[in-house]
Protein backbone atom coordinates (compact mmCIF):
# COMPACT_ATOMS: atom_id res chain seq x y z
CA UNK A 1 0.00 0.00 0.00
CA UNK A 2 3.05 2.38 0.93
CA UNK A 3 4.73 1.94 -2.77
CA UNK A 4 0.96 2.20 -4.36
CA UNK A 5 0.92 5.91 -2.35
CA UNK A 6 4.10 7.15 -3.54
CA UNK A 7 3.87 6.88 -7.19
CA UNK A 8 0.27 7.73 -6.95
CA UNK A 9 0.24 11.23 -8.74
CA UNK A 10 -1.44 14.21 -6.98
CA UNK A 11 -5.07 15.12 -9.16
CA UNK A 12 -5.05 18.76 -9.58
CA UNK A 13 -7.62 20.54 -11.35
CA UNK A 14 -7.08 23.98 -13.00
CA UNK A 15 -10.44 26.23 -13.17
CA UNK A 16 -10.92 29.65 -15.47
CA UNK A 17 -13.42 30.94 -16.97
CA UNK A 18 -13.21 31.43 -20.38
CA UNK A 19 -11.18 29.27 -22.53
CA UNK A 20 -9.41 32.25 -24.47
CA UNK A 21 -6.83 31.99 -20.77
CA UNK A 22 -5.58 28.78 -21.45
CA UNK A 23 -3.13 29.62 -24.20
CA UNK A 24 -2.36 32.43 -22.31
CA UNK A 25 -2.09 31.57 -19.03
CA UNK A 26 -1.59 28.12 -18.56
CA UNK A 27 -0.50 26.63 -21.30
CA UNK A 28 3.34 26.70 -20.52
CA UNK A 29 2.37 25.36 -17.17
CA UNK A 30 0.20 22.32 -19.15
CA UNK A 31 3.53 21.51 -21.31
CA UNK A 32 5.55 20.84 -18.25
CA UNK A 33 2.72 19.89 -15.19
CA UNK A 34 1.71 16.00 -16.60
CA UNK A 35 5.12 14.23 -15.90
CA UNK A 36 4.26 15.46 -12.13
CA UNK A 37 0.52 15.68 -11.52
CA UNK A 38 -2.55 14.23 -12.86
CA UNK A 39 -4.26 17.60 -14.29
CA UNK A 40 -7.67 18.92 -15.05
CA UNK A 41 -8.81 21.96 -17.02
CA UNK A 42 -12.77 22.81 -16.08
CA UNK A 43 -14.36 25.86 -17.88
CA UNK A 44 -16.42 27.25 -20.94
CA UNK A 45 -15.53 25.66 -23.75
CA UNK A 46 -11.98 24.51 -22.69
CA UNK A 47 -11.95 20.87 -24.50
CA UNK A 48 -11.30 22.78 -27.61
CA UNK A 49 -7.59 22.64 -26.52
CA UNK A 50 -7.44 18.98 -25.68
CA UNK A 51 -5.57 18.25 -29.38
CA UNK A 52 -2.61 20.91 -28.11
CA UNK A 53 -2.34 19.39 -24.40
CA UNK A 54 -3.06 15.82 -25.15
CA UNK A 55 -1.97 14.78 -21.77
CA UNK A 56 -4.37 16.93 -19.91
CA UNK A 57 -8.25 15.98 -19.18
CA UNK A 58 -10.64 18.59 -20.29
CA UNK A 59 -14.44 19.28 -18.65
CA UNK A 60 -16.54 21.53 -20.27
CA UNK A 61 -18.64 23.86 -17.54
CA UNK A 62 -19.83 27.43 -18.34
CA UNK A 63 -18.61 29.61 -15.97
CA UNK A 64 -20.22 32.97 -17.51
CA UNK A 65 -18.06 35.89 -16.69
CA UNK A 66 -21.01 38.31 -16.35
CA UNK A 67 -23.35 37.98 -12.59
CA UNK A 68 -26.27 35.35 -13.65
CA UNK A 69 -27.74 34.06 -10.37
CA UNK A 70 -29.85 31.48 -12.12
CA UNK A 71 -26.66 30.09 -14.52
CA UNK A 72 -24.06 30.62 -11.71
CA UNK A 73 -26.16 28.12 -9.19
CA UNK A 74 -25.96 25.97 -12.27
CA UNK A 75 -22.63 26.11 -12.63
CA UNK A 76 -21.99 25.62 -9.05
CA UNK A 77 -24.32 22.60 -8.88
CA UNK A 78 -21.95 21.35 -11.64
CA UNK A 79 -18.76 21.83 -9.83
CA UNK A 80 -20.03 20.06 -6.86
CA UNK A 81 -21.12 17.16 -9.09
CA UNK A 82 -17.07 17.22 -10.67
CA UNK A 83 -15.32 17.47 -7.45
CA UNK A 84 -17.46 14.49 -6.23
CA UNK A 85 -16.56 12.25 -8.63
CA UNK A 86 -12.65 13.41 -9.22
CA UNK A 87 -11.56 13.97 -6.22
CA UNK A 88 -8.69 16.21 -6.60
CA UNK A 89 -6.23 17.06 -4.04
CA UNK A 90 -5.81 20.61 -5.29
CA UNK A 91 -7.95 22.64 -6.63
CA UNK A 92 -7.09 25.81 -7.85
CA UNK A 93 -8.65 29.01 -10.01
CA UNK A 94 -7.79 31.99 -12.25
CA UNK A 95 -10.29 34.79 -13.28
CA UNK A 96 -13.04 36.51 -10.88
CA UNK A 97 -15.97 34.18 -11.82
CA UNK A 98 -13.75 30.84 -11.74
CA UNK A 99 -12.57 32.07 -8.14
CA UNK A 100 -16.14 32.36 -6.53
CA UNK A 101 -17.43 29.45 -7.75
CA UNK A 102 -14.57 26.86 -7.49
CA UNK A 103 -13.89 27.73 -3.67
CA UNK A 104 -17.76 27.77 -2.99
CA UNK A 105 -17.79 24.14 -4.58
CA UNK A 106 -14.69 23.21 -3.77
CA UNK A 107 -15.01 24.16 0.07
CA UNK A 108 -18.63 22.35 -0.04
CA UNK A 109 -17.05 18.90 -1.59
CA UNK A 110 -13.87 19.28 1.29
CA UNK A 111 -11.04 19.46 -1.61
CA UNK A 112 -7.94 19.54 0.55
CA UNK A 113 -6.13 22.09 -0.77
CA UNK A 114 -8.03 24.77 -2.53
CA UNK A 115 -6.48 27.97 -4.44
CA UNK A 116 -6.60 30.89 -6.19
CA UNK A 117 -4.37 33.48 -8.42
CA UNK A 118 -5.14 37.10 -8.05
CA UNK A 119 -4.60 38.71 -11.74
CA UNK A 120 -5.69 42.10 -11.05
CA UNK A 121 -8.62 43.55 -9.42
CA UNK A 122 -11.50 44.40 -11.69
CA UNK A 123 -12.96 46.64 -8.43
CA UNK A 124 -9.99 48.47 -8.24
CA UNK A 125 -11.27 50.98 -10.97
CA UNK A 126 -15.26 50.55 -10.19
CA UNK A 127 -17.45 52.97 -8.09
CA UNK A 128 -19.48 52.69 -5.55
CA UNK A 129 -22.05 49.77 -5.56
CA UNK A 130 -19.99 47.56 -7.95
CA UNK A 131 -16.88 48.69 -6.35
CA UNK A 132 -18.21 47.10 -3.06
CA UNK A 133 -19.58 43.99 -4.21
CA UNK A 134 -16.41 43.01 -6.02
CA UNK A 135 -14.14 43.56 -3.32
CA UNK A 136 -16.56 41.59 -1.19
CA UNK A 137 -16.58 38.58 -4.01
CA UNK A 138 -12.55 38.77 -4.27
CA UNK A 139 -12.41 38.82 0.06
CA UNK A 140 -14.48 35.84 -0.18
CA UNK A 141 -12.33 34.28 -2.50
CA UNK A 142 -9.62 34.67 0.04
CA UNK A 143 -11.77 33.41 3.06
CA UNK A 144 -12.71 29.93 1.25
CA UNK A 145 -9.40 29.36 0.11
CA UNK A 146 -6.79 27.40 1.86
CA UNK A 147 -3.91 30.16 0.17
CA UNK A 148 -4.57 32.60 -2.29
CA UNK A 149 -1.25 33.71 -4.85
CA UNK A 150 -0.91 36.93 -6.92
CA UNK A 151 1.05 37.04 -10.14
CA UNK A 152 3.21 40.27 -9.06
CA UNK A 153 4.21 41.76 -5.79
CA UNK A 154 3.18 45.00 -6.09
CA UNK A 155 -0.47 43.24 -6.77
CA UNK A 156 0.18 41.76 -3.27
CA UNK A 157 0.69 44.77 -2.23
CA UNK A 158 -2.15 46.63 -2.83
CA UNK A 159 -4.67 43.47 -1.57
CA UNK A 160 -2.41 44.10 1.61
CA UNK A 161 -3.36 47.50 1.90
CA UNK A 162 -7.19 46.59 1.49
CA UNK A 163 -7.10 43.58 3.93
CA UNK A 164 -6.86 40.95 1.72
CA UNK A 165 -4.01 39.06 3.01
CA UNK A 166 -2.60 35.74 4.42
CA UNK A 167 -2.27 35.66 8.07
CA UNK A 168 -1.66 39.46 8.24
CA UNK A 169 1.33 39.61 5.62
CA UNK A 170 1.11 40.21 1.93
CA UNK A 171 0.01 37.57 -0.24
CA UNK A 172 2.47 35.30 -1.52
CA UNK A 173 4.09 35.21 -5.18
CA UNK A 174 6.08 32.50 -6.96
CA UNK A 175 9.20 33.65 -7.95
CA UNK A 176 9.14 37.36 -9.30
CA UNK A 177 5.43 37.53 -10.54
CA UNK A 178 3.72 36.51 -13.63
CA UNK A 179 1.29 33.10 -14.09
CA UNK A 180 3.54 30.90 -15.94
CA UNK A 181 6.63 32.82 -17.36
CA UNK A 182 8.05 32.65 -20.99
CA UNK A 183 8.66 29.15 -22.91
CA UNK A 184 11.86 30.45 -24.58
CA UNK A 185 12.26 28.21 -27.12
CA UNK A 186 8.89 29.52 -28.77
CA UNK A 187 9.77 33.69 -28.05
CA UNK A 188 13.17 32.92 -30.21
CA UNK A 189 14.18 36.03 -33.01
CA UNK A 190 16.44 33.40 -34.56
CA UNK A 191 13.53 30.64 -34.93
CA UNK A 192 11.06 32.84 -35.68
CA UNK A 193 13.83 35.32 -38.46
CA UNK A 194 11.89 33.31 -41.56
CA UNK A 195 8.29 33.65 -40.62
CA UNK A 196 8.57 37.17 -39.76
CA UNK A 197 10.25 38.12 -43.06
CA UNK A 198 7.43 36.46 -44.27
CA UNK A 199 4.75 38.18 -42.08
CA UNK A 200 6.30 41.32 -43.20
CA UNK A 201 5.96 41.15 -46.65
CA UNK A 202 2.20 39.87 -46.39
CA UNK A 203 1.41 42.99 -44.69
CA UNK A 204 3.45 45.30 -46.57
CA UNK A 205 5.81 46.34 -43.59
CA UNK A 206 9.28 47.48 -44.89
CA UNK A 207 12.52 48.19 -43.24
CA UNK A 208 12.14 51.76 -43.38
CA UNK A 209 8.83 51.15 -40.99
CA UNK A 210 8.65 52.00 -37.34
CA UNK A 211 5.98 49.03 -35.60
CA UNK A 212 4.31 49.70 -32.73
CA UNK A 213 1.98 47.11 -31.07
CA UNK A 214 -1.08 46.70 -28.93
CA UNK A 215 -1.45 43.05 -28.25
CA UNK A 216 -4.60 42.89 -26.32
CA UNK A 217 -8.33 42.83 -25.57
CA UNK A 218 -9.39 45.79 -26.80
CA UNK A 219 -11.23 47.84 -23.86
CA UNK A 220 -11.26 50.98 -22.06
CA UNK A 221 -9.86 48.91 -19.43
CA UNK A 222 -6.93 48.03 -21.78
CA UNK A 223 -6.41 51.56 -23.22
CA UNK A 224 -7.26 50.66 -26.45
CA UNK A 225 -8.68 54.00 -27.22
CA UNK A 226 -5.87 55.84 -25.58
CA UNK A 227 -3.47 53.95 -27.75
CA UNK A 228 -5.22 54.64 -30.97
CA UNK A 229 -5.32 58.36 -30.19
CA UNK A 230 -1.50 59.09 -28.85
CA UNK A 231 -0.68 56.85 -32.32
CA UNK A 232 -2.76 59.59 -34.60
CA UNK A 233 -0.65 62.41 -33.05
CA UNK A 234 2.86 59.93 -33.77
CA UNK A 235 2.57 59.41 -37.03
CA UNK A 236 1.73 62.65 -38.27
CA UNK A 237 5.49 63.95 -36.73
CA UNK A 238 6.71 60.61 -37.95
CA UNK A 239 4.69 58.92 -40.88
CA UNK A 240 6.85 55.61 -41.24
CA UNK A 241 5.26 54.67 -38.06
CA UNK A 242 2.56 52.10 -37.86
CA UNK A 243 0.57 50.46 -35.16
CA UNK A 244 -0.49 46.95 -35.41
CA UNK A 245 -3.50 47.36 -33.30
CA UNK A 246 -4.50 43.16 -32.36
CA UNK A 247 -6.68 41.29 -30.48
CA UNK A 248 -11.21 40.89 -29.96
CA UNK A 249 -13.19 44.07 -30.19
CA UNK A 250 -14.32 44.31 -26.85
CA UNK A 251 -15.14 47.84 -26.60
CA UNK A 252 -18.69 47.86 -27.19
CA UNK A 253 -18.96 49.52 -30.05
CA UNK A 254 -16.39 52.83 -29.50
CA UNK A 255 -13.91 52.04 -31.69
CA UNK A 256 -16.48 51.32 -34.57
CA UNK A 257 -17.82 54.28 -34.05
CA UNK A 258 -14.32 56.34 -33.79
CA UNK A 259 -13.79 54.31 -37.43
CA UNK A 260 -17.28 55.52 -38.41
CA UNK A 261 -16.87 58.81 -37.57
CA UNK A 262 -12.68 60.08 -37.36
CA UNK A 263 -11.01 57.27 -39.70
CA UNK A 264 -8.71 59.94 -39.91
CA UNK A 265 -7.43 58.38 -36.54
CA UNK A 266 -6.49 54.95 -38.13
CA UNK A 267 -4.04 55.91 -40.30
CA UNK A 268 -1.34 53.51 -40.74
CA UNK A 269 -2.90 51.06 -38.08
CA UNK A 270 -3.16 47.65 -39.32
CA UNK A 271 -6.58 46.57 -37.50
CA UNK A 272 -5.93 42.63 -36.67
CA UNK A 273 -8.70 40.22 -34.20
CA UNK A 274 -7.22 37.85 -31.71
CA UNK A 275 -4.25 35.78 -33.05
CA UNK A 276 -3.08 32.41 -31.97
CA UNK A 277 0.72 33.46 -32.85
CA UNK A 278 1.30 36.56 -30.91
CA UNK A 279 5.09 35.55 -31.02
CA UNK A 280 5.51 36.06 -34.95
CA UNK A 281 3.32 39.67 -34.40
CA UNK A 282 6.14 40.70 -31.85
CA UNK A 283 8.91 39.57 -33.62
CA UNK A 284 8.28 42.52 -36.01
CA UNK A 285 7.57 44.91 -33.75
CA UNK A 286 9.72 47.48 -32.34
CA UNK A 287 8.02 48.53 -28.67
CA UNK A 288 4.67 47.26 -27.23
CA UNK A 289 2.11 49.55 -26.32
CA UNK A 290 0.36 48.57 -23.05
CA UNK A 291 -1.21 51.61 -21.40
CA UNK A 292 -3.94 49.93 -19.12
CA UNK A 293 -6.15 50.95 -16.39
CA UNK A 294 -6.04 47.83 -14.76
CA UNK A 295 -3.69 44.99 -15.60
CA UNK A 296 -2.22 41.42 -13.79
CA UNK A 297 1.51 41.02 -14.16
CA UNK A 298 1.13 41.59 -17.83
CA UNK A 299 2.00 38.41 -19.63
CA UNK A 300 2.45 39.78 -23.07
CA UNK A 301 5.09 42.29 -21.49
CA UNK A 302 7.50 39.21 -21.09
CA UNK A 303 6.52 37.64 -23.84
CA UNK A 304 8.06 40.83 -25.54
CA UNK A 305 10.88 40.85 -23.84
CA UNK A 306 11.94 37.68 -24.50
CA UNK A 307 12.12 39.06 -28.42
CA UNK A 308 14.11 41.84 -27.14
CA UNK A 309 11.00 44.30 -27.54
CA UNK A 310 11.13 46.96 -25.26
CA UNK A 311 7.17 48.13 -23.63
CA UNK A 312 5.38 51.51 -22.53
CA UNK A 313 3.09 50.54 -19.96
CA UNK A 314 0.92 52.63 -17.76
CA UNK A 315 2.23 53.17 -14.07
CA UNK A 316 0.03 50.85 -12.86
CA UNK A 317 0.26 48.00 -9.87
CA UNK A 318 1.36 44.53 -11.86
CA UNK A 319 3.05 46.36 -14.93
CA UNK A 320 5.28 47.92 -12.59
CA UNK A 321 6.84 44.29 -12.03
CA UNK A 322 6.61 43.55 -15.39
CA UNK A 323 8.57 46.66 -16.53
CA UNK A 324 11.70 48.30 -14.74
CA UNK A 325 11.40 51.83 -15.97
CA UNK A 326 14.13 53.29 -18.21
CA UNK A 327 15.73 50.09 -18.51
CA UNK A 328 13.42 47.65 -19.99
CA UNK A 329 11.03 50.16 -21.06
CA UNK A 330 9.51 53.10 -20.36
CA UNK A 331 6.14 53.50 -17.90
CA UNK A 332 4.19 56.71 -17.84
CA UNK A 333 0.71 58.14 -15.18
CA UNK A 334 -2.28 55.84 -16.61
CA UNK A 335 -4.65 57.84 -18.76
CA UNK A 336 -1.48 60.84 -19.36
CA UNK A 337 -1.95 60.69 -23.57
CA UNK A 338 1.06 63.31 -23.56
CA UNK A 339 3.48 61.50 -21.70
CA UNK A 340 2.52 58.33 -23.96
CA UNK A 341 3.12 59.98 -26.96
CA UNK A 342 5.82 61.41 -25.64
CA UNK A 343 7.25 57.81 -24.84
CA UNK A 344 6.51 56.63 -28.04
CA UNK A 345 8.19 58.98 -29.93
CA UNK A 346 11.16 58.76 -27.72
CA UNK A 347 11.71 55.10 -28.54
CA UNK A 348 11.29 56.56 -32.29
CA UNK A 349 13.90 59.56 -31.77
CA UNK A 350 16.35 57.31 -30.04
CA UNK A 351 17.65 54.07 -31.56
CA UNK A 352 20.46 53.36 -28.88
CA UNK A 353 18.17 53.59 -26.18
CA UNK A 354 15.87 51.37 -27.94
CA UNK A 355 18.13 48.60 -28.89
CA UNK A 356 19.94 49.07 -25.26
CA UNK A 357 16.22 48.87 -23.24
CA UNK A 358 15.20 45.66 -25.59
CA UNK A 359 18.46 43.68 -24.86
CA UNK A 360 17.85 44.33 -21.66
CA UNK A 361 14.41 43.00 -21.12
CA UNK A 362 15.70 40.31 -23.16
CA UNK A 363 18.22 39.44 -20.21
CA UNK A 364 15.76 39.90 -17.57
CA UNK A 365 13.58 37.00 -18.84
CA UNK A 366 15.82 34.89 -19.36
CA UNK A 367 17.10 35.58 -15.39
CA UNK A 368 13.90 35.59 -13.86
CA UNK A 369 10.74 34.75 -16.29
CA UNK A 370 11.63 31.34 -17.73
CA UNK A 371 8.88 29.10 -17.83
CA UNK A 372 10.82 26.13 -16.57
CA UNK A 373 11.59 28.28 -13.61
CA UNK A 374 8.00 29.15 -13.19
CA UNK A 375 6.89 25.37 -12.98
CA UNK A 376 9.54 24.84 -10.69
CA UNK A 377 8.15 27.19 -8.31
CA UNK A 378 4.33 25.95 -8.98
CA UNK A 379 5.21 22.45 -8.63
CA UNK A 380 7.20 23.33 -5.09
CA UNK A 381 4.11 25.10 -3.91
CA UNK A 382 2.23 22.73 -4.52
CA UNK A 383 3.74 19.87 -2.68
CA UNK A 384 4.83 22.25 0.35
CA UNK A 385 0.86 22.31 0.69
CA UNK A 386 0.50 18.67 0.41
CA UNK A 387 2.75 18.12 2.98
CA UNK A 388 2.00 20.46 5.09
CA UNK A 389 -1.07 18.67 5.72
Amino acid sequence: MKNEHKVRKLKVVRVVTASYVVPWHLGNTLKRISQDFDVCVVGQDVSSYKDSYPDIKWVDIDLNRKISPTADLVSLYQLCRFFISYKPDIVHSIMPKAGLLSALAAAICFVPIRLHTFTGQVWATKKFRWRILLYAIDKLIASLNTVCLTDSPSQSQFLYENCISKSGKPLPVLGNGSLSGVDLSRFDSVNLENRAISLCAELGITQQNFVFAFIARKTLDKGAIDVINAFSKVVQIHPHSLLLFIGPDESEGRLEKLMLYTPELFHNVLRIDKVDNHELFLAITDVLCLPSYREGFGTIVIDAAALGVPTIGSNIIGLVDAVENNKTGILFPVGDIDQLIAAMLFFLENPLQLKSMGDAARQRVECCFSADKLYAELKCFYLQLVSGR
